[in-house]
């Protein structure tokens, strides 16, 4: 937990190099954050950086707020260096924000992860691993996720269809598979909401992950001026996905609830929301028509405790940041054909749901094998048939 990905100095070196048309003055990053060696440099360093003029009080209470959340769900864990790990990786975390804030960073529609000279990939590893209570996290079938690498590598296009939970699912995704498929967490390429490329406290974490930027359905009419734009950016990256998934060897991920999960207001459970059937549908089209082999498996993700979003769908960028230490669960069940599951369908339409429908159940099934072993103290032993559980970095 203890382990910087980079040192300090590093990180220095690498400040706005990552960034295009940037001016001799604009190489003059505040060493702020970067110098903090205590918890009261850091909260005094967003003082100075608000009466400096370079932090915006609005962020800085965010980051703030941030820092008390992350410090508390670390600590919880009880690890030896805990409290080395918060002040380590808050201070580099700190810094990316107030660079991102100083030189904003513009995301094309198809964004390839930033790992070079700073490598946002790892930070992002850094920062989130102290949240994951490994002793209690479980990744279903992983042996199917050894075989999606062997196609992938064949030239094959691979879609995972998803529910989505937090902002941290890309980083629990690499970190459960880090141990035994590390090429598949570097490789994915995530479809991301305008949300995680906007807000200035989590733009950091996705410049390390490839990402296909659209705008969500749930905030496309959120300001009536902007619709035409949103839809003909979403149509861009619509494009650039097609021109991936013909190159081949293409591994995506995307959750075509439109957004993360929430709980049943009447019992406080979590359920995967359910899914978009033209969302499924345009990505089975998308795959069928690339030219290159191509298969669609349903995904299913458990770890909203240590990054929940806010109870309800909001319109304002600037949630605020919930963290927590807990177990997470990641699991995979084999393709489902179209043709199968669509064969006694009588039109096109009711193919369309009944598709969408099959993969949302064994989404479902498999995310209650999840919620059994880490929720409930079953761990291993919440098996089934179809999800076999194991802790692959044991």
């Amino acid at each position: 937990m203890s382990e910087l990905v980079q040192d300090k100095e590093s990180v220095v070196a690498a400040t706005t190099s990552s960034f295009s048309n940037t001016t001799p003055t604009e190489l003059n990053h505040s060493r702020t954050f970067l110098d903090a060696r205590t918890e009261e440099d850091l909260i005094s360093g967003l003082r100075k950086e608000i009466e400096a003029g370079r932090l915006p009080p609005n962020v800085a209470s965010g980051m703030e707020e941030l820092y008390w959340n992350y410090k508390n769900a670390v600590l919880s864990s009880g690890a030896s260096r805990a409290a080395h790990a918060v002040i380590s990786n808050m201070s580099v975390a700190f810094d990316r924000m107030l660079l991102g804030v100083e030189h904003p960073f513009t995301f094309n529609p198809y964004h390839k992860a930033i790992r070079e000279p700073f490598d946002y990939y790892q930070f992002v590893h850094t920062y989130i691993r102290p949240l994951i209570d490994f002793k209690n996290s479980y990744v279903g079938n992983v042996s199917l996720f050894s075989e999606l690498e062997d196609k992938i590598r064949q030239g094959h296009n691979i879609v995972l269809i998803s529910n989505h939970q937090s902002e941290a699912d890309p980083a629990v995704i690499s970190l459960l598979l880090e141990a035994q498929c590390p090429y598949i967490g570097e490789n994915i390429k995530c479809v991301a909401g305008d949300r995680v490329i906007t807000d200035p406290l989590c733009k950091p974490f996705s410049m390390g992950r490839n990402l296909i930027c659209v705008y969500s359905k749930k905030h496309m009419n959120d300001d009536p001026e902007l619709v035409d734009m949103k839809r003909k950016a979403n149509t861009r990256s619509l494009k650039e996905m097609a021109t991936l998934l013909r190159s081949g060897s293409q591994l995506i991920w995307i959750a075509p609830s439109g957004g993360r999960d929430r709980p049943d207001p009447s019992t406080g459970e979590w359920f995967p929301a359910p899914f978009d059937s033209s969302s499924v549908d345009n990505m089975r089209r998308l795959v069928e028509h690339s030219g290159a082999p191509g298969h669609i498996y349903p995904m299913s993700l458990l770890c909203y405790d240590i990054m929940p979003p806010p109870p309800k769908v909001e319109k304002e960028i600037g949630e605020k940041r919930l963290v927590g230490f807990h177990g997470t669960g990641l699991s995979i069940a084999p393709e489902i054909s179209f043709s199968d599951v669509t064969a006694d369908c009588n039109n096109p339409n009711e193919a369309k749901e009944a598709y969408s429908q099959a993969m949302y159940n064994s989404v479902n099934e498999q995310y209650k094998t999840l919620n059994s072993a880490i929720n409930h103290g079953r761990g291993i032993e919440a098996s089934t048939s179809t999800v076999s559980l194991s802790q692959p970095w044991n």
